[in-house]
Parts: structure tokens; sequence; C-alpha cells
């Protein structure tokens, strides 16, 4: 693994030192797994942000509803 030198705040540093109380076994898997949170969030919020400009265009696409709205009377219950 890489090894990177980061500078934080106090309270940030309290978090860290105390990572063994909120189940981590060193400071280094805290970050890692703060990290992953982080990248899963941006990644959510690119999905979303990707749903309402799928909205949007459906929405001023009647064709593309009509076409949906075909497709869905011809799908078996």
């Amino acid at each position: 693994m890489q090894q990177v030198k980061v500078s934080v705040d106090e309270k940030h540093a309290d978090l860290l030192n105390n990572h063994s109380s909120y189940g981590f076994k060193d400071k280094s898997s805290l970050v890692r797994n703060a990290i992953d949170y982080f990248i899963k969030e941006l990644e959510i919020k690119k999905l979303k942000e990707s749903a309402v400009l799928y909205n949007e265009v459906y929405a001023k696409d009647a064709e593309l509803q009509d076409l949906t709205n075909s497709a869905l009377t011809e799908w078996p219950e």
C-alpha cells in the first residue's frame, strides 16, 4: 500500500487516536474506510444526478413516453 502524509485538525486527530473504540484495528483502516464511504457517496450522487437528467429528458419527449406506455401494456402481469 502507498503511504501518504496528511494534516488534520485536533478533533480529527482525536478520532483517529480512538480508532479502536470505533472497531478499527488502526488509524489507517479507519481512514481507508472513510475514503471508501466517501467514494460510494459520490457514486450515489452521480446516479441521482443522472436520474434527474433522464427524468427531464423523458418528461419532454412525448414519443418516448408513448413507447414506454406501449411496452407496459404488452408486459405480462
